[in-house]
């Protein structure tokens, strides 16, 4: 069973739960995943830039951040996925997308995240985008706003 817990700062309003979650277990399902658990925090820019500097030393805003909780060699994830909504509604602004598609996206990519899928590399990043296009185009993300 997959297990999803969905928690948002209160001052911000949160996408719908429910959308949220059907759009993370679309990834999981098609990756074969049957079980996990997962926690998805809604937060503000200063929680992630906070983590970004805590765990990764460095000092700038992020949109999503993903940590494994459990080995890559086990299949079921355990982790976190935390959004900042604030800077996924800047990032819809810049590209010209949907507020929703773009939560949609960082759930997509904040999953793929915690099933070791990398963007490192160019290659990594073109992988990865190609993915999120694919679960963009099966999920329906306008229900998240």
């Amino acid at each position: 069973m997959i297990k999803i817990q969905v928690d948002s700062d209160p001052e911000i309003t949160s996408p719908d739960e429910n959308s949220a979650r059907s759009i993370i277990k679309t990834v999981l399902a098609d990756n074969q995943i049957k079980a996990g658990s997962i926690s998805l925090i809604f937060g503000n820019d200063e929680l992630l830039s906070a983590l970004k500097q805590k765990f990764f030393k460095l000092k700038q805003f992020t949109d999503v951040i993903a940590f494994r909780l459990n080995d890559y060699k086990d299949k079921d994830p355990e982790g976190e996925l935390y959004i900042s909504l604030p800077r996924a509604k800047e990032n819809a602004r810049t590209f010209g997308e949907p507020f929703a598609r773009e939560i949609a996206r960082l759930l997509i990519h904040g999953t793929l995240h915690l099933l070791n899928y990398k963007d490192d590399t160019e290659t990594d990043k073109k992988d990865m985008e190609k993915r999120e296009e694919k679960y963009l185009n099966q999920v329906n993300w306008k229900e998240l706003i």
